[in-house]
């Protein structure tokens, strides 16, 4: 079982920065694949980034390339979301979800409960 808790959320304006943190907890929760999944109001939840559990590959979404950074630190079971250039339309509930599927994007059986996002404009 690994439980996954995102922090970091809040309102911005756009053009502005976040930076999401998800911590994992439980058992081989630094051995996976994790990465980001987001949600906006009426809409399916879609993928956002993706990093392998060594940190050395990373995958986006298109709309997210040069605009949101995905790092990880395996000594604190931690991974990030560094969120720059941000648009109104990014405004969504963000999920750390893990096992990931990196080169297909598909997300794996463990969730956190979200952190809203909301980019004024």
């Amino acid at each position: 079982q690994v439980q996954l808790e995102e922090s970091g959320g809040g309102l911005v304006p756009a053009g502005g920065s976040l930076r999401l943190s998800c911590a994992a907890s439980g058992r081989v929760a630094s051995s996976y694949a994790m990465g980001w999944f987001r949600q906006a109001p009426g809409k399916e939840r879609e993928f956002v980034a993706a990093i392998s559990w060594s940190g050395g590959s990373s995958y986006y979404a298109d709309s997210m390339k040069g605009r949101f950074t995905i790092s990880r630190d395996n000594a604190k079971n931690t991974v990030y979301l560094q969120m720059n250039s941000l648009k109104p339309e990014d405004t969504a509930v963000y999920y750390c979800n893990a096992p990931v599927r990196l080169r297909v994007a598909v997300p794996g059986d463990y969730w956190g409960q979200g952190t809203q996002v909301t980019v004024s404009s």
